[in-house]
């Protein structure tokens, strides 16, 4: 199972350059990845609750990445 302990304690994204949020954006979609693999496979279960949740955070935290690269301009990564 994945320990979600360690994506806590996101950076400021505001503050954050293109280059800082390219990259980021990058880890977020490894960390989206990584999750899939470990999808519980009972739907009905605590366990799978908590990956549908935390797999729902980090897809917000992706588009929010994205909104800010596309409010900077050009490619988003």
């Amino acid at each position: 199972m994945i320990d979600f302990s360690k994506y806590a304690g996101e950076p400021d994204l505001e503050g954050m350059s293109r280059e800082a949020l390219q990259d980021y954006l990058r880890t977020v979609l490894e960390r989206i990845e990584a999750l899939d693999e470990q999808e519980p496979e009972d739907m009905g279960s605590e366990a799978y609750e908590d990956w549908g949740d935390r797999h729902e955070e980090l897809e917000d935290l992706a588009d929010e990445i994205r909104d800010l690269l596309d409010e900077m301009g050009g490619p988003n990564g």
